[in-house]
Protein backbone atom coordinates (compact mmCIF):
# COMPACT_ATOMS: atom_id res chain seq x y z
CA UNK A 1 0.00 0.00 0.00
CA UNK A 2 1.74 3.14 -1.18
CA UNK A 3 0.34 6.81 -0.76
CA UNK A 4 -1.00 8.01 -4.07
CA UNK A 5 -1.79 11.65 -5.65
CA UNK A 6 -3.41 13.53 -8.43
CA UNK A 7 -3.49 17.18 -9.07
CA UNK A 8 -6.81 17.93 -9.50
CA UNK A 9 -6.52 21.78 -10.76
CA UNK A 10 -3.82 25.04 -10.03
CA UNK A 11 -5.31 24.74 -6.40
CA UNK A 12 -6.19 21.18 -5.20
CA UNK A 13 -4.42 17.95 -4.85
CA UNK A 14 -6.12 14.56 -4.26
CA UNK A 15 -4.11 12.25 -1.72
CA UNK A 16 -4.88 8.79 -0.75
CA UNK A 17 -2.87 6.11 1.89
CA UNK A 18 -5.08 3.32 2.73
CA UNK A 19 -8.42 4.54 4.80
CA UNK A 20 -6.98 8.64 4.33
CA UNK A 21 -8.66 10.50 1.86
CA UNK A 22 -7.32 14.26 1.34
CA UNK A 23 -8.71 16.91 -0.88
CA UNK A 24 -6.11 19.74 -0.33
CA UNK A 25 -7.02 23.08 -1.57
CA UNK A 26 -4.92 26.54 -0.96
CA UNK A 27 -5.11 29.87 -2.32
CA UNK A 28 -2.46 32.53 -2.67
CA UNK A 29 0.77 33.48 -4.36
CA UNK A 30 1.68 30.41 -7.02
CA UNK A 31 5.00 29.59 -5.14
CA UNK A 32 3.82 29.67 -2.15
CA UNK A 33 0.74 27.63 -2.71
CA UNK A 34 2.78 24.85 -4.71
CA UNK A 35 5.76 24.74 -1.88
CA UNK A 36 2.76 24.49 0.88
CA UNK A 37 1.32 21.44 -1.08
CA UNK A 38 4.65 20.04 -1.49
CA UNK A 39 5.79 20.48 2.22
CA UNK A 40 2.49 18.85 3.10
CA UNK A 41 2.51 16.07 0.59
CA UNK A 42 6.91 15.31 1.47
CA UNK A 43 4.89 14.42 4.99
CA UNK A 44 1.71 12.58 3.89
CA UNK A 45 3.24 9.23 2.92
CA UNK A 46 4.68 9.00 6.49
CA UNK A 47 1.39 9.29 8.40
CA UNK A 48 -0.02 6.00 8.52
CA UNK A 49 2.55 3.65 9.18
CA UNK A 50 3.06 5.96 12.07
CA UNK A 51 -0.14 5.33 13.24
CA UNK A 52 0.03 1.34 12.43
CA UNK A 53 2.72 1.37 14.47
CA UNK A 54 0.90 2.12 17.57
CA UNK A 55 -2.48 1.21 16.39
CA UNK A 56 -2.86 -0.87 19.40
CA UNK A 57 -2.87 1.99 21.69
CA UNK A 58 -4.71 4.38 19.72
CA UNK A 59 -7.55 2.15 20.04
CA UNK A 60 -7.91 1.66 23.70
CA UNK A 61 -10.00 4.11 26.05
CA UNK A 62 -8.33 7.23 26.91
CA UNK A 63 -8.10 6.71 30.84
CA UNK A 64 -7.04 9.43 33.48
CA UNK A 65 -3.14 8.40 33.24
CA UNK A 66 -1.23 10.28 30.66
CA UNK A 67 -1.03 8.58 27.45
CA UNK A 68 2.58 6.89 26.17
CA UNK A 69 2.18 7.52 22.48
CA UNK A 70 5.46 8.55 20.46
CA UNK A 71 3.49 10.21 17.00
CA UNK A 72 2.73 13.85 16.86
CA UNK A 73 -0.84 12.75 15.26
CA UNK A 74 -0.95 10.16 17.67
CA UNK A 75 -0.60 12.04 20.56
CA UNK A 76 -3.17 14.76 18.98
CA UNK A 77 -5.96 11.99 18.97
CA UNK A 78 -5.00 11.16 22.46
CA UNK A 79 -4.53 15.07 23.82
CA UNK A 80 -8.92 15.62 21.55
CA UNK A 81 -10.53 12.82 23.44
CA UNK A 82 -8.88 13.51 26.96
CA UNK A 83 -11.27 15.43 27.96
CA UNK A 84 -13.99 12.87 27.49
CA UNK A 85 -13.06 10.77 30.15
CA UNK A 86 -14.75 8.60 31.97
CA UNK A 87 -17.45 8.85 28.82
CA UNK A 88 -15.90 6.02 26.45
CA UNK A 89 -13.73 7.33 23.40
CA UNK A 90 -10.61 5.94 22.20
CA UNK A 91 -8.09 8.14 20.28
CA UNK A 92 -9.29 7.20 17.00
CA UNK A 93 -12.60 9.51 17.34
CA UNK A 94 -9.87 11.86 16.00
CA UNK A 95 -7.93 10.90 13.73
CA UNK A 96 -9.78 12.05 10.87
CA UNK A 97 -9.23 15.31 11.81
CA UNK A 98 -5.66 14.70 13.34
CA UNK A 99 -4.56 13.81 9.86
CA UNK A 100 -5.48 17.16 8.26
CA UNK A 101 -4.39 19.18 11.30
CA UNK A 102 -1.35 17.46 11.06
CA UNK A 103 -0.85 18.47 7.54
CA UNK A 104 -2.58 21.93 7.57
CA UNK A 105 0.51 23.22 9.27
CA UNK A 106 2.28 23.26 6.11
CA UNK A 107 0.02 25.86 4.86
CA UNK A 108 0.41 28.34 7.70
CA UNK A 109 3.09 30.41 5.43
CA UNK A 110 3.66 33.49 4.17
CA UNK A 111 1.82 34.16 0.50
CA UNK A 112 -0.98 31.35 1.42
CA UNK A 113 -4.18 33.87 1.94
CA UNK A 114 -6.45 30.35 3.17
CA UNK A 115 -6.15 26.79 2.82
CA UNK A 116 -8.34 23.75 3.84
CA UNK A 117 -7.60 20.35 4.38
CA UNK A 118 -10.81 17.68 3.90
CA UNK A 119 -10.27 14.33 5.53
CA UNK A 120 -13.41 12.55 4.37
CA UNK A 121 -15.62 15.43 5.67
CA UNK A 122 -13.06 16.28 8.38
CA UNK A 123 -11.64 20.18 8.06
CA UNK A 124 -8.50 21.67 8.76
CA UNK A 125 -8.30 25.43 8.09
CA UNK A 126 -5.63 28.15 7.71
CA UNK A 127 -6.41 31.91 7.39
CA UNK A 128 -4.87 34.79 6.99
CA UNK A 129 -5.95 37.75 8.91
CA UNK A 130 -9.25 39.07 7.09
CA UNK A 131 -9.81 35.77 5.06
CA UNK A 132 -13.16 33.72 5.10
CA UNK A 133 -13.93 30.58 3.89
CA UNK A 134 -17.94 28.83 3.08
CA UNK A 135 -18.86 25.63 4.54
CA UNK A 136 -21.50 23.53 3.05
CA UNK A 137 -23.45 21.55 4.94
CA UNK A 138 -25.25 17.78 3.73
CA UNK A 139 -26.64 15.96 6.23
CA UNK A 140 -27.22 13.01 4.39
CA UNK A 141 -24.39 12.41 0.99
CA UNK A 142 -27.23 10.87 -0.85
CA UNK A 143 -28.90 14.06 -1.72
CA UNK A 144 -26.60 15.68 -3.07
CA UNK A 145 -25.21 15.39 -6.42
CA UNK A 146 -22.10 17.26 -6.67
CA UNK A 147 -21.59 17.83 -10.66
CA UNK A 148 -25.51 19.11 -10.69
CA UNK A 149 -25.71 21.02 -7.54
CA UNK A 150 -26.43 24.86 -7.49
CA UNK A 151 -26.56 25.21 -3.45
CA UNK A 152 -26.29 22.42 -0.64
CA UNK A 153 -29.35 21.02 0.49
CA UNK A 154 -28.93 21.96 4.40
CA UNK A 155 -27.28 25.54 3.78
CA UNK A 156 -24.21 26.87 4.27
CA UNK A 157 -21.62 28.99 6.58
CA UNK A 158 -19.12 31.01 6.93
CA UNK A 159 -16.04 31.11 8.84
CA UNK A 160 -13.18 34.27 9.43
CA UNK A 161 -10.32 34.55 10.67
CA UNK A 162 -10.80 36.63 13.32
CA UNK A 163 -13.38 33.76 14.67
CA UNK A 164 -11.57 31.10 16.85
CA UNK A 165 -12.41 28.31 14.51
CA UNK A 166 -9.79 26.00 12.59
CA UNK A 167 -11.83 23.10 12.13
CA UNK A 168 -14.67 21.88 11.26
CA UNK A 169 -16.10 18.31 11.63
CA UNK A 170 -19.33 15.96 10.94
CA UNK A 171 -20.30 12.81 12.39
CA UNK A 172 -23.39 10.56 12.00
CA UNK A 173 -24.93 7.19 11.44
CA UNK A 174 -25.03 8.06 7.81
CA UNK A 175 -21.19 8.95 7.76
CA UNK A 176 -18.09 6.34 7.15
CA UNK A 177 -17.55 6.22 10.67
CA UNK A 178 -19.69 4.27 13.23
CA UNK A 179 -21.43 5.78 15.65
CA UNK A 180 -23.90 5.41 18.68
CA UNK A 181 -26.60 7.63 17.72
CA UNK A 182 -29.13 8.20 15.18
CA UNK A 183 -27.93 11.70 14.04
CA UNK A 184 -27.62 12.07 10.13
CA UNK A 185 -25.29 14.44 10.65
CA UNK A 186 -23.54 16.72 13.52
CA UNK A 187 -21.25 19.36 12.48
CA UNK A 188 -19.22 20.65 15.39
CA UNK A 189 -16.69 24.01 14.77
CA UNK A 190 -13.78 23.83 17.29
CA UNK A 191 -10.27 25.65 17.91
CA UNK A 192 -8.90 22.96 16.06
CA UNK A 193 -9.67 19.69 13.68
CA UNK A 194 -9.10 17.06 15.90
CA UNK A 195 -11.14 18.98 18.70
CA UNK A 196 -13.76 19.12 16.01
CA UNK A 197 -13.53 15.73 15.12
CA UNK A 198 -13.53 14.55 18.69
CA UNK A 199 -16.96 16.35 19.70
CA UNK A 200 -18.80 15.82 16.48
CA UNK A 201 -18.19 12.05 17.52
CA UNK A 202 -19.39 12.48 21.01
CA UNK A 203 -21.95 14.39 20.37
CA UNK A 204 -23.95 12.35 17.52
CA UNK A 205 -23.31 9.51 19.60
CA UNK A 206 -25.94 11.27 22.27
CA UNK A 207 -28.17 11.98 19.54
CA UNK A 208 -29.92 8.58 20.07
CA UNK A 209 -33.60 7.51 21.29
CA UNK A 210 -34.83 3.86 21.72
CA UNK A 211 -36.66 2.49 19.50
CA UNK A 212 -36.95 -1.42 18.45
CA UNK A 213 -37.73 -0.15 14.85
CA UNK A 214 -33.65 1.18 15.03
CA UNK A 215 -31.14 -1.41 13.99
CA UNK A 216 -27.78 -1.75 15.67
CA UNK A 217 -25.15 -4.22 15.40
CA UNK A 218 -21.97 -4.76 17.82
CA UNK A 219 -19.30 -2.77 15.85
CA UNK A 220 -17.08 -5.59 15.38
CA UNK A 221 -19.83 -7.26 13.08
CA UNK A 222 -19.51 -4.16 11.12
CA UNK A 223 -15.96 -3.85 11.23
CA UNK A 224 -13.69 -6.65 12.57
CA UNK A 225 -10.94 -4.10 13.40
CA UNK A 226 -13.34 -1.30 14.98
CA UNK A 227 -11.81 0.07 18.52
CA UNK A 228 -15.80 0.40 19.46
CA UNK A 229 -15.96 -3.90 20.04
CA UNK A 230 -19.24 -5.12 21.06
CA UNK A 231 -20.77 -1.78 21.43
CA UNK A 232 -24.43 -1.52 19.65
CA UNK A 233 -23.63 0.62 16.47
CA UNK A 234 -26.63 1.96 14.49
CA UNK A 235 -26.74 0.85 11.12
CA UNK A 236 -30.02 1.65 10.23
CA UNK A 237 -33.28 4.41 10.80
CA UNK A 238 -36.47 4.01 9.75
CA UNK A 239 -38.77 7.26 9.60
CA UNK A 240 -39.67 7.88 13.46
CA UNK A 241 -42.42 9.97 14.86
CA UNK A 242 -41.53 13.69 14.92
CA UNK A 243 -41.24 13.79 18.90
CA UNK A 244 -38.64 10.90 19.14
CA UNK A 245 -36.59 12.83 16.91
CA UNK A 246 -36.95 15.90 18.61
CA UNK A 247 -36.22 14.01 22.06
CA UNK A 248 -32.59 12.45 20.47
CA UNK A 249 -31.98 16.02 19.01
CA UNK A 250 -32.64 17.69 22.29
CA UNK A 251 -30.26 14.88 24.14
CA UNK A 252 -27.70 15.74 21.50
CA UNK A 253 -27.89 19.46 21.87
CA UNK A 254 -27.74 19.03 25.89
CA UNK A 255 -24.25 17.62 25.11
CA UNK A 256 -22.91 20.07 22.79
CA UNK A 257 -24.36 22.79 24.80
CA UNK A 258 -21.95 20.96 27.67
CA UNK A 259 -19.41 21.26 25.53
CA UNK A 260 -19.66 24.35 24.70
CA UNK A 261 -19.19 25.44 28.24
CA UNK A 262 -16.35 23.76 28.66
CA UNK A 263 -14.55 25.08 25.71
CA UNK A 264 -14.34 22.56 23.50
CA UNK A 265 -16.61 23.57 21.14
CA UNK A 266 -17.02 27.10 19.60
CA UNK A 267 -20.85 26.03 18.02
CA UNK A 268 -22.07 23.33 16.44
CA UNK A 269 -25.07 22.11 14.20
CA UNK A 270 -27.65 19.01 14.94
CA UNK A 271 -29.54 17.28 12.19
CA UNK A 272 -31.57 13.95 11.99
CA UNK A 273 -34.65 14.02 9.81
CA UNK A 274 -35.49 17.11 8.61
CA UNK A 275 -35.18 18.47 12.56
CA UNK A 276 -31.76 20.27 13.15
CA UNK A 277 -31.06 21.73 16.61
CA UNK A 278 -28.03 24.69 16.56
CA UNK A 279 -25.71 25.69 19.47
CA UNK A 280 -24.67 29.16 18.44
CA UNK A 281 -21.67 30.77 19.27
CA UNK A 282 -21.59 33.01 22.28
CA UNK A 283 -18.56 35.20 21.64
CA UNK A 284 -19.71 36.45 18.49
CA UNK A 285 -23.15 38.19 18.57
CA UNK A 286 -22.05 40.46 15.65
CA UNK A 287 -21.51 37.31 13.34
CA UNK A 288 -24.33 35.57 11.34
CA UNK A 289 -26.04 33.34 13.46
CA UNK A 290 -25.81 29.55 12.74
CA UNK A 291 -29.35 29.04 12.57
CA UNK A 292 -29.84 30.83 9.80
CA UNK A 293 -27.08 28.57 7.64
CA UNK A 294 -29.97 25.85 7.78
CA UNK A 295 -32.24 25.92 4.81
CA UNK A 296 -35.38 25.93 5.61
Amino acid sequence: MTASRARLDDRRWHWQHGPIDIVAEAEGTAEAVDAAHEAAWRRFPDILPELVAELPLLRRPVGPAPNTLRGPVARRMAAACAPYWPSFVTPMAAVAGSVAQELIGCYQRPGIARAWLNNGGDIALHLAPGATVSVGLVSNLADFDCARCTAFPDGRFTVSSGQPVRGVATSGWRGRSLSLGIADSVTALAGTAAQADAAATMIANAVNVEDPAIQRQPAHACRDDSDLGARLVTVDVPTLAPEQVARALDAGHACALQLQRRGLIWAALLVCQRQWRGVEPISSPHHTRLSQAISA
